[in-house]
């Protein structure tokens, strides 16, 4: 008979941020420890809100099953002695699992003869095994930070104050230090706080739902969305979208109660990321947009509660967001007696990093960068270039970024228009740091792309200058993260650019500040991107295949790796393309060290040789300005012709000739083929995947 699992752990509020990742534990935990015991289950459902964590497992058997196993021992020469009797790692397995030496049978093994015994376990109820289940994956639960309160000796994320658990309706009895389980839960703290009995999953949700409690975070996010639009629309405009902000409201509340509220219009004059900035932030509340586009002065605020007096609330969010703003309007006047050009010299006193300099040196350094970086890929900007990172970083000495610190290149930003600097260099001040995150938003401009280039080329080549490699999960200048936003913005800009170049270029700029040898770094450096942007393809969902034939040959120009790699991926559906493939793993098998590609053709005597040296001659004149000019796919359909001579020769030619000369000659043509298809990739990683 299948029967519902209901588990509830009622708590003190747990921040938002612990909520779904332990949702999402709670889950994997229960559905490991059922596997265990061999205790087959229907769907497991998490819900929650701060004050509860919540999982059901529907049809879970009353009984787990039995089933005979077959425990391994000792090896049978380590089980007995000469005289064959057994030993203590005999005596000792048998007493482990409650038998005697004469149950023990001698089985053979893929490693040899060891000990075997054959058990059979009668199952259990299965209300017994969650008895000792639950309390498991109370203490298995992980948390960013956990606590210990009153006098108890469990630790969790905040304290412990009811638990529910219902199996078939009926409790499964177990207690965490002195709270006990049982069949009541609580409504929401204020509006509903009367225990309720709970009877099973979808009674559980309903009562809940009566009780001012959305148990279910997806239904309370929807009502998080139509609480702000509706607060909104009452206040004439539209809540500016902000998913994050969202999905925070929603696990800070049981049930959300939207109220608007308002603030003076002069500090409509402060930039508006400022506004927004210190409504998200600091207090949780939505912006309000106006048909425009522009900001409103109201802002909407999410209760935990639906509260009488609606003003008296609404007075109370605006007196401390006034204080906030009105600090901000502070810091904005104060910032501006100064302009950006006049903070630079004082990045002197910021540490960039211990070995590498201050920011100052930093700032040196991406402006020769920039410079060096706009001669190749776009002269006509080279001077805004210049002026853009020399400013990128003068905004972090301001008070308004001290205070946001999210702001940094949007205030900057700001301040370079209100210093009367061009639009562009002001644009690229902001946007050197997108993308801020994987997925995020990428520069626009050119100027903001090659300054963002430049800030994270030197910041990388220092940091492996130094030695500072990340490993494991220790990135503490987020170096992976830096890599892979170079790589985004060459890919999006087009950017045609030599890594290796630029690397060199960066190092250079370091001057005898690094420790790591020249050559090391910039190789360590090379190779690092390159497993950046092979991840990034393969994340994609792009053959990991093809990725690995177009890199493995060479990287050191991201746009023709990837274009490569389209060629290679375009081409791999032919059934030609996948015999090419194989035979190419043939030739390379063959020529092993080789590198002679000089064929002589008066020792060419098979006609297959002679056919598939011509075919090299025409392929290779073919190919020559395509390879030239980038276009592999039109490369590659040429390189396919080659496939009936390559195979004719190996049906019809002993490679391995006995003469030497001969022998070397037909290595050499095998040898140049091998580097005409390397100008590519190297198919033969691609044999058996294309």
């Amino acid at each position: 008979m299948q029967r519902e699992l209901l588990f509830e752990i009622g708590t003190e509020e747990i921040p938002a941020g612990f909520l779904m990742p332990a949702l999402a534990e709670m889950e994997t935990i229960m559905a490991r420890k059922l596997d265990e015991l061999a205790l087959a289950h229907g769907t497991i459902t998490t819900v929650g809100t701060p004050r509860r964590l919540t999982l059901c497992v529907a049809d879970l058997p009353a009984t787990q099953p039995d089933r005979d196993e077959e425990v391994l021992g000792p090896p049978k020469k380590a089980a007995f002695d000469a005289a064959g009797n057994p030993t203590k790692a005999a005596i000792g397995f048998a007493k482990s699992r409650n038998a005697s030496v004469e149950d023990l049978k001698v089985v053979d093994t893929p490693k040899g003869e060891y000990l075997m015994l054959a058990c059979h376990h009668k199952g259990e109820a299965t209300a017994a095994l969650l008895t000792r289940l639950l309390p498991e994956l109370i203490a298995e639960l992980p948390f960013p930070k956990s606590m210990r309160w009153g006098s108890g000796r469990s630790t969790f994320a905040r304290p412990i104050q009811w638990l529910v658990a219902l199996f078939g309706g009926e409790v499964v009895p177990f207690a965490v230090d002195d709270i006990a389980s049982g069949n009541t839960t609580r409504g929401h703290r204020f509006m509903a706080p009367a225990p309720i009995t709970v009877t099973g999953f979808a009674q559980y949700r309903e009562a809940l739902r009566q009780a001012q409690v959305l148990v279910d975070p997806a239904e309370r996010r929807q009502a998080v969305r139509e609480t702000v639009a509706a607060a909104a629309l009452a206040a004439g405009g539209q809540a500016i979208p902000d998913e994050e902000l969202v999905e925070t409201v929603t696990h800070l509340v049981e049930k959300p109660h939207g109220v608007c509220g308002t603030f003076e219009e002069r500090f409509l004059t402060l930039p508006k990321e400022v506004l927004i900035t210190s409504m998200r932030e600091h207090q949780k509340y939505f912006a309000i947009a106006g048909p425009d586009g522009g900001l409103r002065p109201h802002f909407i605020a999410v209760n935990n509660t639906a509260v009488k007096d609606v003003k008296l609330a609404v007075d109370g969010h605006q007196r401390v967001l006034r204080a906030r703003l009105e600090d901000a309007h502070f810091f904005f006047k104060e910032d501006r007696q100064r302009s950006l050009a006049q903070r630079v010299d004082d990045l002197a006193g910021v540490i960039f990093q211990a070995k590498l300099g201050t920011l100052k040196d930093k700032t040196a350094r991406i402006t020769e960068l920039a410079g060096f970086l706009a001669e190749r890929l776009a002269p006509a900007e080279r001077e805004r270039c210049l002026r853009a990172a020399g400013l990128a970083k003068a905004d972090l000495l301001t008070s308004m970024v001290y205070e946001f610190t999210s702001l940094q290149g949007v205030i900057g930003s700001h301040y370079a228009r209100l210093d009367n600097e061009e639009p562009a260099v002001a644009q690229a001040i902001v946007e050197h740091y997108m993308p801020v995150r994987a997925g995020s938003e990428l520069p626009a401009s050119t100027v903001g792309a090659i300054v963002g280039l430049a800030d994270r080329i030197d910041t990388i080549a220092g940091c492996f200058g130094i030695g500072q490699i990340p490993s494991g999960t220790a990135d503490p200048f987020g170096l992976r993260r830096q890599a892979l936003g170079l790589l985004h913005i060459i890919e999006k800009k087009g950017f045609v650019v030599s890594l290796t170049e630029m690397t060199d270029k960066a190092i250079d700029l370091y001057g005898d500040r690094l420790t790591v040898a020249r050559e090391t770094a910039r190789a360590n450096v090379v190779e690092f991107i390159k497993g950046r942007f092979v991840n990034d393809l393969t994340g994609r969902g792009i053959s990991g295949a093809a990725v690995d034939a177009a890199t493995s040959v060479r990287f050191d120009n991201p746009a023709d790796s990837r274009a490569r790699v389209d060629a290679l991926l375009a081409i791999s559906g032919q059934e030609s393309f996948s015999l090419l493939a194989g035979s190419f793993k043939r030739v390379k098998n063959i020529i092993k060290e080789n590198r002679d590609t000089e064929v002589r053709a008066d020792l060419l005597a098979e006609p297959a040789e002679k056919g598939l040296h011509a075919a090299l001659n025409a392929v290779r004149a073919t190919t020559a300005p395509l390879l030239a000019a980038n276009r592999y796919s039109e490369a590659l359909t040429e390189i396919l012709k080659m496939k009936e001579p390559v195979d004719r020769f190996f049906d019809d030619v002993m490679v391995m000739a006995e003469d030497d000369n001969i022998r070397r000659n037909r290595l050499a043509l095998l040898t140049a083929i091998a580097e005409l298809f390397l100008s590519v990739g190297d198919f033969s990683k691609m044999y058996g995947a294309a």
